[in-house]
Order: C-alpha cells, then sequence, then structure tokens
C-alpha cells in the first residue's frame, strides 16, 4: 500500500469564476514554483458559478502538474469576491496542519517562480501576514491610454512617498521602511493559526482583503508589507468582481479625474495624521488616553466615545478614534493636485529623514526591548 502523501506546509487558495482564458497560466505559474521543498506546497481551487470552460481546463492540466490540487465546485445564487475568497481559504486552513501558511491569489494573476518561498520567508522572519505589490500585465496594459499610465506612475510615486513618512514618524519595527501599503488578495498570506484567531477572510461583498489585513492589525498581528513580492495582475476593463481592479481601470478611463485613494490626502494631512497616531500609541501606552481627555475634545469625539475607545486594545483604539473624529476623515486628492505635493513631499522628506535618523541613533543599546507591540498599525 503506498504510504499518504504528506501534508502540505502551504496552500494556494484560488477563487474561480469563469476564468478559462487565464487559468491555465494562473496554474502553471504556480506550478512552477522554485525554492521550496518537494511536496511542501498544495492548491486548492474554489470554482464557484462557473458557466465557460474552465472546469474542462483545469480537469485536462492536473495530470501534468506536480503541486497536488484539491478542486472545490459549488453554484450560489448569492455569491460574492469576499464569500468565494473566503471558502477557498477556509478549505485551504483545513487541508493544513498546524504551523502551516495559506496564500491567496486570483485566477487572472500570474505569479513569479519566486512567490511562494519570498513569502514563506517573510512569515519565518516573524510576520503573521505577508501583503505583496502587484503589477499590470504588460501585453494588457499597452492596450490602456497613456493618460492612466501616466496617472498611474505619479500615484505610485507619491504613495511611496507618503508610505516613507509614514514608516519614519509613526514606525512599526515589524513591518519596517522600505515597505508598501498595497492589499490585494492576488497576493496575501497568512499563517493558518493567525487566519483562524482573527476568524478568516470577512465575508463580504467588495474589499474582503484589505478588510482582512485591517482585521489582523486591529487584533495585534503582525503584518509585513513586503515589496521583494510582486504578482501580475490582469488589466482588463471587465472583472469578475464588481467593485475589484477591472472595475476601478475602467473607471479611471471613464473618469480621468476621479479622485485618489482615500489615504493619498495632502502631504501636510498626512503627516498629521502620521504624528497624531504616534501620539496617541504612546498615551494608550501609559494609560493617559483614560486620564486626559483633551485628546477626545482636540478630535472631536464625544466623552461616551473617548471612554469606550480608551478602553480598546490599540489597533482597534486608533481605527475606532479615526471613524468617530470628524478632523480624522480621510480627504483624498484629485490627480491634478499629485504633481504639487509630489514636489512638496519630496522638500519635506529630507528633514523628517534627519530627525528620524537622529532619533533612532540616539536610542540606548536596550531600546529594542523597548519596541512597542505589533497592535500598532492602522489599516
Amino acid at each position: 500500500m503506498p504510504s499518504p502523501a504528506p501534508t502540505p506546509t502551504a496552500v494556494v487558495a484560488v477563487p474561480v469564476r469563469n476564468e478559462a482564458e487565464r487559468i491555465a497560466a494562473c496554474l502553471r505559474a504556480i506550478d512552477g514554483q522554485e525554492g521550496i521543498p518537494a511536496g511542501a506546497l498544495g492548491v486548492v481551487l474554489f470554482l464557484n458559478n462557473c458557466t465557460d470552460g474552465t472546469a474542462a481546463i483545469i480537469a485536462g492540466l492536473l495530470p501534468s502538474l506536480t503541486v497536488p490540487v484539491r478542486v472545490l465546485t459549488e453554484d450560489f445564487a448569492g455569491a460574492h469576491a469576499g464569500w468565494a475568497r473566503r471558502r477557498a481559504m477556509d478549505a485551504a486552513a483545513a487541508w493544513l496542519g498546524e504551523g502551516g501558511a495559506i496564500l491567496s491569489t486570483d485566477a487572472d494573476s500570474r505569479v513569479p517562480p519566486n512567490w511562494v518561498a519570498r513569502t514563506l520567508a517573510a512569515l519565518a522572519a516573524g510576520a503573521d501576514a505577508v501583503a505583496g505589490r502587484v503589477e499590470l500585465d504588460v501585453e494588457e496594459g499597452k492596450l490602456l491610454p497613456d493618460s492612466l499610465h501616466a496617472r498611474g506612475r505619479l500615484e505610485d510615486l507619491y504613495d511611496a512617498l507618503i508610505t516613507e513618512a509614514e514608516a519614519r514618524i509613526d514606525p512599526d519595527p515589524h513591518d519596517p521602511w522600505p515597505c508598501h501599503r498595497t492589499t490585494i488578495g492576488a497576493t496575501l498570506a497568512v499563517t493558518r493559526d493567525a487566519y483562524l484567531a482573527v476568524g478568516g477572510m470577512p465575508e463580504i461583498p467588495l474589499g474582503e482583503d484589505g478588510a482582512f489585513i485591517a482585521r489582523l492589525i486591529a487584533h495585534g498581528m503582525r503584518v509585513r508589507h513586503a515589496t521583494d513580492v510582486c504578482v501580475t495582475i490582469s488589466a482588463r476593463l471587465t472583472g469578475r468582481a464588481p467593485g475589484g481592479v477591472a472595475d476601478t481601470i475602467r473607471s479611471r478611463c471613464e473618469e480621468p479625474d476621479a479622485l485618489c485613494d482615500a489615504r493619498m490626502e495632502t502631504f501636510p494631512r498626512c503627516v498629521r495624521r502620521y504624528l497624531w497616531r504616534a501620539k496617541f500609541r504612546r498615551m494608550h501606552g501609559t494609560g493617559a488616553l483614560s486620564r486626559d481627555t483633551a485628546w477626545a475634545m482636540w478630535l472631536g469625539i464625544a466623552p461616551a466615545d473617548a471612554a469606550r475607545i480608551a478602553a480598546l486594545p490599540l489597533g482597534h483604539a486608533i481605527s475606532e478614534a479615526e471613524k468617530a473624529s470628524p478632523r480624522l476623515a480621510y480627504r483624498p486628492i484629485g490627480p491634478r493636485q499629485l504633481p504639487g505635493q509630489i514636489r512638496l513631499a519630496r522638500l519635506a522628506l529630507v528633514p523628517i529623514r534627519i530627525l528620524t535618523g537622529l532619533r533612532d541613533t540616539a536610542k540606548p543599546s536596550g531600546a529594542a526591548a523597548s519596541v512597542p507591540p505589533p497592535l500598532s498599525r492602522t489599516a
């Protein structure tokens, strides 16, 4: 009798819906992973409401793949992105043993050969979850207007500048600079233990990936936004999930002056937000939030809400304070403001780098022991 196949230490969860044109490339990319032990990787394909030839293509591919694949099929009238990703990741968690890792990607994405190895390396270094970056498919991207690419370059540049400011002003020891702030289901990973501890993937129609990272952070999990983990995603204009990447690309084509992502505020407002978070963390750590309510008055938070927020764990407290305060409401800029804010950010980062560098070098040799706990980030 042959011995049973070993339980994988990492499982890739892929929600699939009508991806006959792209599923073969997705599977071959996952099957071509390098730098991991034989038998360490498994794949869960959750086919939901497929009406094209996706299932037949997968069946034809399976004999040629070296990685074990479990195919689950379900039709559900109320299906949406969060539901499908949760089902796929729950199945991955059920397959894994203790200490395993769940990786998530999309059926229209292609992961590079080092995707699993680099993701697992970040988890092994102490992260509970890893969020990677994405790049648009080059050939599909050629079909998009030049103006969209130009805007994308400006947004990427500004996002990197404000992320550096955040990492220096309000540092997270578990997610140091260089880092990023992309959160997308095409390249997410989490330990099985952390996944189960926070109740799994939020089952919501839109933005389940961002909500999941926010949930992890609120529960004190260590999230690494790794710059060396990058996945190629489709640049198509018609996607499977309403409000997903395809809809975002199409809306930007149709409305070039649409506002940027919420976190892209003016640079002075970004800096004020990061300074506030750093101060809030210090006050929370010393119990000053309960003793001194001046912070709540300044933020326009009612006394009852302030008392509730002060009693929460830090990650939850920061999130709830930003929701409750009219002064902390996000005010995203438009694309026409990006060049000016980029120039301002470049200038302002010079003294920020100098000041934070001096602060870091002034720490005593035992300062590492006093690093704040991983509850420190907000989504």
